[in-house]
């Protein structure tokens, strides 16, 4: 019943939806209760790390080009240069992904770099040192996604410090500029 209503809710591309999602909360999840059902440290840790590894295959290699038209890749040039390439979907049509797609797409890729973070640190101050490597998997496998592919949606060609700064001045420009209405004493009302 959940995976119909899922089904119909997500768009075009219903398995790859269900997949972008499925790795990244299946490795958290694995991550959070492995102790409470296996005593072995090794078969978690390899576990989570396929888990980790078959999402940052799917992630770049199918959910990103199917639900959002974005791509990224290493190109290796004849005389050795490494060349990173990042491709984003041009014009409009039956190739356009839905917005719920496209919803699903960017909050699993936000959202689950930002749950590995704070695992890391929760692994650091509860001194879980074993730990230590899998929580780095998770930051950096999931993380490359989402700069690779926040790297496609905004262009290869801009740098993202600079986005950053151009959004931030505007957003202030726009309120030293904006007339503020009447100010209304909140005790008033």
């Amino acid at each position: 019943v959940i995976l119909e209503c899922f089904i119909s809710h997500v768009g075009r591309h219903p398995v790859a939806s269900f997949f972008h999602l499925f790795f990244r909360v299946s490795a958290v999840l694995t991550y959070l209760l492995c102790e409470f059902f296996s005593r072995s440290f090794i078969a978690c840790m390899v576990t989570i790390i396929l888990l980790l590894s078959c999402d940052f295959w799917t992630v770049k290699n199918i959910t990103g080009r199917l639900m959002v038209g974005l791509r990224w890749w290493n190109q290796v040039d004849e005389d050795g240069c490494s060349r990173w390439v990042f491709e984003a979907r041009k014009g409009s049509g039956k190739q356009q992904a839905s917005d719920s797609e496209s919803r699903i797409f960017w909050l699993g890729l936000i959202v689950c770099p930002v749950l590995w973070v704070i695992l890391a640190f929760s692994t650091l101050f509860s001194f879980k040192i074993k730990w230590v490597p899998v929580v780095i998997m998770g930051v950096v496998l999931q993380g490359a996604n989402l700069y690779g592919y926040v790297r496609c949606k905004v262009g290869s060609k801009t740098s993202l410090k600079n986005v950053a700064t151009n959004y931030f001045g505007r957003q202030f420009l726009k309120q030293a500029w904006e007339p503020e209405g009447p100010v209304q004493d909140p005790s008033c009302s």
